[in-house]
């Protein structure tokens, strides 16, 4: 089984998550989404694999969301248009 990471090196929950994958020698395909982020497409494929909305994809302590989409709502589809 492959798995994909898709990570931002200055997050740290990512960076533990590939340490993590490491420490069981486990080699990953890594796709840095700030650099080269996911279609449309396959954000709603990851999205209906672990069974979430993509609200809960948003990081919501960086200070774009704090400027931009906080306070407001957004549907699902909008979601993934921002993401």
């Amino acid at each position: 089984m492959s798995i994909i990471i898709y990570h931002n090196p200055r997050c740290s929950k990512s960076r533990e998550t590939l340490a993590l994958l490491k420490k069981k020698k486990i080699t990953p395909q890594i796709i840095e989404y700030l650099t080269a982020p996911p279609s449309a497409q396959e954000i709603k494929e990851i999205l209906h694999k672990l069974h979430l909305k993509a609200e809960h994809l948003v990081r919501k302590k960086e200070s774009l969301y704090k400027e931009k989409f906080a306070y407001r709502a957004y549907s699902d589809k909008e979601w993934m248009e921002i993401l």
